[in-house]
């Protein structure tokens, strides 16, 4: 039976009872309170805590007798693990269902617009994967036009490669143009400046609570007792920048630049009725890449240019699952830590309306796209991008994930 709430919510948000996803918002911008949000409010969860509503759930309280929620970060409260983070989400749940309680919570309640949202987590490690095979067909064939599309090695592993966390920002913080050296197979040498190919990449993001020691692998199957919840990442891109830098390392200053993320982190358990398995893998993968958890999700993406949909990507199409991904980056030994953030590459489809990216979109800037009656290939200064996404929830319910925005700036002059 689909649970209702006392909060006035909108048939239409993003953010039922049934979502309920954590954030991180400040007042007046100067203390920041880690939340939950509730159709267009978010309820505290330190006054939640204070006035005893979470007593009797071990593993709230850090070891210096602070509430985990105290921290002004989701990361002290990923860290618990799963058993806390099911004991609040039921709590929280009874807390906005049942009328005997609205007396004592409604007053806590504000508006999402009177507060500053901020970044959720306190980001540890960044790791981005390649893992739409439709994605990488269509880069391969706009780059390698006269060979095989996929390398050798993509149908046997997640393709990844760590990014830079101190530069992921939230959503709605702007993006200023980068700089960095540029080379066409026409030119000679390369030259520097602002790059002119900037581009967007549409990806879901996995955000890790339970850290793990090193020299420790995490298999397929753990997966949910790892990963606390799901964001939506813009993985912003100088395709210039990209195409002269990345023999023999890979992607650098042509992605380190800026990575967007939504302020609203979505649990895992709000997107039980998402799940789908995986596809299936030809050739069979080896034995830690093995996924019978069915943690493929059918999130349906949508990518707007200043205002006009551009694209819808499934993310259902995906080759490689996000448990596939935790497995393959800890194989090695490689320890977890609370706050790591990896993202799934860019997500397409197979058809035009489908691509995830203005590379795509455009064919290498072949083939521009029309928005507006104009046609376009990559992002110009102004722009405004903005990712979002929805699954499905109980009983046809919708679970939104919000919006990862970015406006992109002028490149310096100096």
């Amino acid at each position: 039976m689909t649970a209702t709430t006392w909060v006035n919510v909108g048939s239409d948000s993003d953010f039922s009872i049934h979502n309920l996803p954590y954030g991180v918002v400040s007042k007046s911008g100067s203390e920041r309170y880690v939340v939950v949000r509730i159709g267009d409010f978010v309820l505290p969860l330190e006054a939640l805590a204070f006035s005893g509503f979470f007593d009797g759930i071990d593993g709230l309280t850090s070891s210096d007798e602070r509430s985990v929620f105290a921290s002004g970060s989701l990361n002290a409260f990923m860290a618990t693990g799963p058993h806390v983070w099911s004991a609040v989400r039921e709590r929280l749940t009874r807390l906005l269902t049942e009328q005997s309680y609205r007396g004592d919570v409604e007053p806590l309640l504000a508006g999402v617009d009177s507060v500053v949202v901020l970044l959720p987590i306190e980001v540890a490690d960044y790791v981005d994967f390649y893992s739409s095979l439709d994605h990488a067909q269509n880069v391969g064939a706009i780059f390698r036009p006269d060979s095989e599309a996929l390398t050798p090695n993509w149908r046997h592993l997640p393709i990844g490669y760590h990014g830079r966390a101190g530069t992921i920002v939230v959503s709605g913080t702007p993006v200023t143009r980068p700089r960095g050296q540029r080379k066409s197979p026409q030119q000679e040498a390369p030259t520097f400046g602002p790059t002119r190919r900037l581009d967007i990449e549409a990806e879901v993001g996995f955000v890790v609570g339970v850290p793990t020691e090193l020299g420790r692998s995490v298999t397929t199957a753990d997966f949910a007792n790892h990963v606390f919840g799901v964001v939506l990442v813009n993985d912003w891109s100088a395709r210039d920048i990209q195409a002269w830098e990345y023999v023999p390392l890979g992607p650098f200053l042509g992605k380190s630049f800026a990575t967007s993320i939504s302020a609203w982190v979505v649990p895992l358990a709000a997107l039980e009725d998402a799940r789908v398995s995986g596809p299936v893998q030809d050739p069979a993968v080896l034995p830690y890449l093995e996924d019978n958890t069915s943690w493929s999700m059918d999130l349906e993406l949508e990518v707007t240019l200043n205002g006009d949909v551009i694209s819808r990507p499934p993310f259902a199409s995906m080759y490689w699952t996000p448990g596939q991904q935790l497995a393959h980056m800890t194989v090695n030994g490689a320890s977890l830590r609370t706050g790591d953030l990896f993202a799934s590459g860019t997500v397409s489809g197979p058809e035009r309306n489908q691509r995830g990216s203005l590379l795509e979109l455009s064919w290498g800037g072949r083939e521009p796209f029309v928005t507006r009656g104009v046609e376009r290939t990559f992002l110009d200064d102004g722009d405004v991008v903005v990712i979002r996404a929805t699954a499905t929830g109980p009983d046809g319910t919708r679970i939104g994930f919000g919006e990862v925005a970015g406006e992109i700036l002028p490149a310096p002059t100096d």
